[in-house]
């Protein structure tokens, strides 16, 4: 039952870009919009990648967008944009580029306090984990057949996107931001999830659980070790996405009382 984000407020796991500027204060003039270089996805992919965030808050334009694509010499700009921008799709197909529609993101949020949390079963128990090593296994079981936006372009290799997921998690182990639900019997890890905490909203970046663990009802105690998390540092809630696709995860996050709160969509521009 993985799930895992794009960059919207924070990094993505291949690359680093925060999201473009829009208006700035008041009266103030706009940043142009502007794609910025990837280069760990560059590196990984052996292409040139570049990325475009649009947010909600930006009020950019179709016309804004297009310029910054047309300006950009990457062979693939990965571009996200709120998806009420429905019209915006056809536009990007007259660039000259490929245009590839990779991925519907659902976005979910969380009052932290507010959840629906179980009743601790005996034999578990939640904690840090920092061995990167031992992460990256962890991801490689979780997510080695999720389908995120990687797996829509013929451009880029599924064993490296994966690859990417597990250098990005073990980065979050290192950085003691990842938590694991664990059986106290034998110490094995049923399930993980690797946070952002740098602000008043903790950001589950990549959580799930192993496969020999899922469809056992044990994934709301991993959302429930993430919220106390997130109360102990007095953050006011807990966000959390997906692709649409994966729609089990998010009937979990419903029962244990997120509420979707934004979607974005991902489209892929190959040069």
């Amino acid at each position: 039952m993985p799930s895992h984000p794009h960059p919207l407020a924070h990094p993505h796991p291949l690359a680093q870009p925060r999201p473009q500027p829009g208006a700035t204060a008041a009266g103030a003039a706009a940043a142009p919009l502007r794609c910025v270089p990837s280069p760990l996805e560059s590196a990984r992919f052996g292409r040139a990648v570049e990325r475009l965030t649009v947010t909600r808050e930006s009020a950019a334009t179709l016309a804004e967008v297009q310029g910054a694509i047309f300006a950009s010499a990457a062979e693939v700009v990965v571009l996200r944009y709120p998806a009420e921008h429905v019209a915006w799709f056809a536009g990007l197909t007259a660039l000259g580029r490929t245009a590839i529609f990779a991925d519907a993101l659902v976005y979910w949020r969380l009052r932290a306090g507010r959840g629906r949390a179980p009743e601790p079963p005996p034999g578990l128990r939640t904690g840090p984990v920092t061995d990167p090593s031992q992460v990256e296994g962890l991801i490689g079981d979780i997510f080695s057949a999720y389908g995120n936006h990687y797996m829509a372009n013929p451009l880029f290799d599924a064993a490296e996107a994966l690859a990417g997921y597990q250098e990005w998690a073990s980065r979050s182990a290192r950085d003691g931001r990842c938590l694991a639900l664990r059986d106290e019997r034998g110490g094995a890890v049923l399930g993980l999830a690797t946070l952002e905490e740098d602000g008043p909203v903790t950001e589950i970046l990549l959580a799930g659980m192993v496969p020999s663990a899922q469809g056992r009802g044990l994934y709301a105690h991993l959302l429930k070790a993430v919220e106390h998390r997130a109360l102990a540092r007095a953050a006011t809630g807990v966000v959390i996405s997906t692709q649409g696709h994966n729609v089990r995860v998010q009937r979990a996050w419903a029962r244990y009382g997120f509420e979707p709160a934004r979607t974005v969509l991902t489209v892929h521009l190959l040069r």
